[in-house]
């Protein structure tokens, strides 16, 4: 048991949430404390619960707290497609903003040996059992436009040629409602190296 003030410990395990500095958790602390106490009763609850009950999905490694996710386990779900994310925020802002019905396969990362992360940490043995019991007729790569996320992605690219896969690279480029002038140089080198034909 610590012999820190409890409202010092509060503060301190506030900041570990990313992006939350010392005031920013005082401020959060204060506010439940003085304004919101039954708020951050259902906040512990909650968080509680989720610690001990959420793990990865066996098939795609999302997050979710069954054995299989409701989207691996969907029979609405398009089979011939498989979408290869680096964590489970990119499923999410893919569900969001687009229609795709397909499958995912989450990486929990992005080759990185200078980090120590290869194709084991990222699940790729598992991705190729994958490719060879359920093959998808596409493989959709969605991985960041960093160094690491084109690595990882000619790396996925190759398992895919093994299983004659069509691959598809999501686009990167200029952004919608962007002006030419504003974008950095290595995106509108990309976005001309990436153009596409119109009809």
């Amino acid at each position: 048991m610590s012999s820190e003030p409890l409202l010092n410990q509060l503060v301190e395990s506030l900041r570990c949430l990313p992006g939350v500095g010392p005031k920013s958790a005082q401020r959060m602390a204060l506010h439940l404390l003085e304004r919101n106490r039954e708020g951050g009763l259902q906040l512990a609850s909650v968080l509680e619960s989720a610690m001990h009950n959420i793990g990865r999905c066996k098939q795609c490694r999302d997050l979710t707290e069954l054995e299989i996710c409701s989207v691996c386990a969907s029979p609405r779900r398009d089979q011939s497609l498989l979408c290869v994310v680096e964590s489970p925020v990119d499923v999410l802002a893919i569900e969001q903003a687009t229609a795709y019905k397909g499958r995912y396969f989450v990486l929990l990362g992005r080759l990185s040996p200078l980090d120590g992360i290869g194709p084991a940490e990222l699940g790729l043995d598992q991705l190729a059992e994958l490719l060879e019991t359920n093959t998808p007729q596409e493989m959709i790569i969605a991985t960041n436009p960093t160094v690491e996320g084109e690595a990882t992605s000619y790396y996925l690219q190759r398992m895919a040629k093994k299983h004659a896969i069509r691959i598809t690279r999501i686009a990167h480029g200029v952004p919608l409602g962007g002006e030419l002038e504003y974008t950095d140089q290595s995106t509108l080198a990309h976005a001309f190296g990436s153009r596409l034909q119109l009809d």
